[in-house]
């Protein structure tokens, strides 16, 4: 076989093992879509339907209704989008540090940054219940927002290595034309760093936008709801309406989508640690 047609095989072969792959992941996603799209009749029927028949859009509109869905669609785009502001700021700052200035105890900082992650969040889930109770921010989003503007020991080690293969070169030669080390950081250093930059936006809009436990523990106001506690809790009350729930799980879901559709490219270079060409 050539090597040309070889190569070809082997991509095809790779291409197929993905698709075979992303199945697992897609079926879930699509029987959310098509349930939320039945009547209440179709939901349970044996053999499944995967089409509804008909198409019960309805389904969305009354679902705005089922749960106070503007409401804690605010609440939850709140939270989040300064939770993801403050992770932006906080961790490419904190992973030049580590990557590109000479400081005493640099590495032993950076080693008790990375043993934070292998922490359980359960075993500080009561220690930092109490220090927000005690400071009164217990009741009010402000433990979910403001942890995140002191960094994120995951977002911190993802920018550190990309900032590693980052030519010193560039810096040395902003130094010599007069250029302080924030300058450097924030015109030169940090531009080439957006791939990563926008990673660790999405990792942390993700996480916060389904979070579930910090809600749980932080908000007591049924008016400060998220859509995952806001969604959970009616469930809990009223019982379970499937078609309801799907459509509201779907367009839950729909934000992530299309953000990561339109910064995948991105998104990749991020996780891939590329550097400058």
């Amino acid at each position: 076989m050539q090597p040309k047609a070889k190569k070809n095989l082997l991509r095809i072969s790779a291409h197929f093992g993905l698709l075979i792959a992303s199945a697992f992941f897609l079926v879930p996603f699509l029987w959310m879509v098509s349930t939320s799209l039945k009547p209440v009749t179709q939901i349970f029927t044996y053999p499944p339907d995967f089409i509804p028949n008909p198409f019960q859009w309805s389904n969305y509109m009354e679902a705005t209704e089922y749960i106070p869905f503007f409401t804690y669609l605010s609440n939850t785009t709140i939270i989040t989008v300064f939770s993801t502001i403050g992770v932006i700021i906080s961790c490419p700052l904190v992973a030049y540090s580590f990557a590109k200035l000479e400081w005493k105890g640099r590495n032993t900082m950076f080693i008790i940054t990375i043993a934070v992650m292998m922490i359980p969040m359960q075993v500080t889930m009561i220690p930092l219940f109490l220090l927000f109770n005690k400071i009164g921010w217990v009741g009010t989003p402000l433990p979910l927002i403001v942890p995140a503007f002191f960094g994120v020991p995951f977002s911190i080690f993802l920018m550190r290595q990309f900032f590693m293969g980052l030519p010193n070169t560039l810096r040395d030669a902003a130094k010599i034309d007069g250029a302080s080390e924030f300058r450097i950081y924030w015109q030169i250093m940090l531009p080439l760093a957006k791939p990563a930059v926008l990673a660790i936006g999405l990792f942390q809009f993700m996480n916060v936008w389904t979070d579930f436990i910090g809600p749980l523990l932080y908000l007591t106001d049924e008016s400060q709801y998220t859509l995952s506690l806001g969604l959970q809790q009616f469930q809990s009350q009223k019982g379970t309406e499937w078609g309801l729930m799907m459509a509201v799980s779907t367009m839950m879901t729909l934000p992530i989508i299309i953000l990561f559709f339109f910064m995948q490219r991105t998104f990749i270079q991020g996780i891939t640690f590329s550097g400058i060409k």
